[in-house]
Formats: structure tokens, C-alpha cells, sequence
């Protein structure tokens, strides 16, 4: 089925001293409405008008600057830019609130910058289309991140790589994060706590798809009514969207919009660089803080009514310098240097242990 396009634009001249922004550029502010329907669906689905509504500031220049993009202006660590179809999302994939506290099931990952920056930054399509087929994450596990929350930190399906639900796992810390084997920082549920930054009614996060994901209920705070298997649904205007749960799926249960699905992730977005080899899980400990100082990090952890904990600090370029102190009093220290792209992590240095490789850059998984 062909995709029929109908726009219609309205363009508005304010007063330049209205409009200017910190980068002094002038603005004129474009209402674009556009009517898509989708060439793609599924088979049996109603095909309900899906129009997809666009508000764009044209600079200096003639760039357009997507609605979209405002959703992500609360956060000073994310940086965003566009092209015609695209969003781009330039992150460290940390956040600024607490990470960690809370976890019970731990694989020994600690977050650390990843570098989620140029050509490795997150892409959501700005005119998203629904597909033919949805990817149900239950059915089709996700390898990687299936959306990215407004504070730049991607958000992976609700499952494990072992099929479980994180959350029920107790994998996760109190703002529904953890960090894969990459230690990368990534969401498991929805980010509900953003709502409080961004208001209610505004977007906590996009689908890597390109359909928005809102809070867990309607802007006046009415409920949102049935949810599809996917935790989405239509709004009066025929707009597709997602909503969070405080259940299964917690998030979008997987993508209903058109994607690259390539070997069990969506392609062609962000991967990971991890600096440390691979940590086994270390059972029975729980993280009871999380604290970062002038640079230095440090994690603390109860196992067997005894205290640990892994300090950490950058030492230099791509290094970083970390104390292991175990629970019965052991302490050694170890000096990782990050790779570039396509290469390994590697540990050793003036203190540390023997070499150690594993893989190198890949997307950032679940432990």
C-alpha cells in the first residue's frame, strides 16, 4: 500500500526581541500538521487516520527544529540535533538522580560514562510509521535498548536475557535502572520519577520507533483507558502513543512503529564501550549506596552481614582507577583503559592484575 502524504503549514512572524533564544538566533515558528497514513499495518487492524502533529522553529539557516526536542531540554547532560527524519540524542547515559541503591541480584557492573556522542548517538525518527507486524519483546527478545527516556538514558525491555522480569528479579535499583555487562547505565521500567521534571502530560521517553511513551495516566490524570499488548493505544486524533504500567510491561512491551530489526536489536543505534572485562554475579549482596564526590564514585554492598565496595575515579584519558575492597577485608586495585571503537578493554597498568580481553564495542546488553 502506497503512503499518502498530506501537509498543510502555517507560518507566524513574532517580534525578533519575542524570539530570541541563548544561541541569538531569530525564530520564526512553523505549525506543520501532517497526515500520514501508514503504508504499513497489521493485518486485520483498523487503519484509523494516524496523523502525526509537528511543531518546528525555523532558524537562521532554514534548519527546523522538531517538537520533539524540547522534551529533552530539562536535562543539561543531553545535547539533541536534527535532520529532515531524524532526532539525535547526545548523552553520557547517566543520569542525575541516585543510581543502584536497592539492587538484591548484582553482576558487580557500576555505571560509567558511556559515550553516546556524534555518530553514536540514539536516533528516533521524527515522522515514525506503523509497522506491518509489531515486535512483541515477550515473543522477540530485544538484545538492546528498545526506547531512550528524556534524560538521555536508554531503556531496555522488561525482560532479562533469560526471559525474567528484571524488576521481579530484583535487579533493579529504586529508580528502575541497573547496569548491563558493559556497566552502562539503562532503565528495565518506566522512569516514572521524570515526571516530576517534564510535568504530567509531557513525554518521559520515545520508543526507538518514534512514538512517545507518557506517564501512567492522561494529562488531567484520568486513566488512560485499554492498552494494547504493547502498552499503546490511539488518541482521539488517531495519534499512536505509549503510557508505563506499574506492571508487565512497565514500558513499551516492544515497538509497534517500523524499525531496523537486525539480530536481535534495533540497528543502527548507540553501542556501548565498556572498560572493564566482564563481572560474575555475586550472590546474596544487596547495594545499600551509591555515592559520587569530585570525580571519585563509590559503591557499597552488604554480603553476609559484611560491608565491601568499589571506588572508582577517572585516571586519564579513557582510564579509570578502581579500589576493590571485599567484604572480609581484601583490597586490590586495578587500572582499565577504554579502547576506541571496534577495539578491546583491557585491565593492567602499574597495579594491575594480568591482562584480561573480552569483545569490544557492542550494543549494551542485560547481565
Amino acid at each position: 500500500m502506497r503512503r499518502r502524504l498530506w501537509a498543510m503549514g502555517v507560518l507566524t512572524f513574532l517580534p525578533a526581541a519575542a524570539t530570541a533564544h541563548d544561541w541569538h538566533h531569530h525564530e520564526d515558528t512553523v505549525r506543520v500538521r501532517v497526515f500520514e497514513q501508514p503504508d504499513l499495518h497489521a493485518p486485520g487492524d483498523p487503519l484509523p487516520p494516524n496523523p502525526w502533529f509537528q511543531t518546528a522553529v525555523r532558524l537562521n539557516g532554514g534548519v527546523v527544529k522538531p517538537e520533539i526536542a524540547k522534551h529533552f531540554e530539562h536535562f543539561a547532560n543531553v545535547k539533541v540535533r536534527w535532520d529532515t527524519s531524524t532526532l539525535f540524542v547526545e548523552s553520557n547515559g547517566l543520569p542525575d538522580h541516585g543510581m543502584m541503591v536497592g539492587i538484591r541480584n548484582w553482576q558487580q557492573q557500576v555505571p560509567l560514562p558511556q559515550p553516546f556522542t556524534g555518530t553514536n548517538s540514539w536516533k528516533i525518527p521524527l515522522q515514525p510509521r506503523l509497522a506491518r507486524q509489531p515486535i512483541n519483546a515477550k515473543e522477540t527478545p530485544f538484545r538492546g535498548a528498545i526506547a531512550v527516556a528524556v534524560n538521555g538514558v536508554p531503556i531496555f525491555s522488561a525482560l532479562n536475557n533469560r526471559g525474567e522480569d528484571a524488576y521481579l528479579a530484583g535487579e533493579l535499583d529504586k529508580w528502575g535502572g541497573h547496569c548491563g555487562r558493559g556497566d552502562d547505565y539503562h532503565y528495565h521500567i518506566a522512569p516514572l520519577h521524570l515526571e516530576k521534571i517534564v510535568g504530567k502530560g509531557n513525554p518521559i521517553a520515545f520508543a526507538l520507533d518514534g512514538y512517545p511513551i507518557y506517564g501512567p495516566t492522561e494529562a488531567d490524570g484520568s486513566p488512560v483507558g485499554k492498552l494494547d499488548e504493547l502498552n499503546g493505544q490511539f488518541d482521539a486524533d488517531g495519534r499512536y502513543h505509549y503510557h508505563a504500567t506499574k506492571t508487565y510491561p512497565y514500558i513499551n512491551g516492544g515497538v509497534r512503529g517500523v524499525v531496523d530489526y537486525r539480530n536481535g536489536e534495533i540497528a543502527s543505534q548507540p553501542r556501548d564501550s565498556p572498560v572493564r572485562p566482564g563481572q560474575p554475579p555475586l550472590r546474596g549482596a544487596v547495594i545499600t549506596d551509591f555515592k559520587t564526590t569530585g570525580g571519585q564514585s563509590v559503591l557499597t554492598y552488604r554480603l553476609r552481614g559484611q560491608t565491601g565496595t568499589i571506588s572508582y575515579s577517572p585516571a586519564g584519558g579513557d582510564a579509570f582507577r578502581f579500589t576493590y575492597r571485599e567484604p572480609g577485608g581484601r583490597t586490590w586495585n586495578e587500572t582499565y583503559q577504554r579502547r576506541s571503537a571496534g577495539g578491546a578493554p583491557r585491565n593492567g597498568g602499574p597495579d594491575g592484575g594480568p591482562g584480561q580481553r573480552r569483545g569490544g564495542n557492542r550494543p549494551p546488553r542485560r547481565p
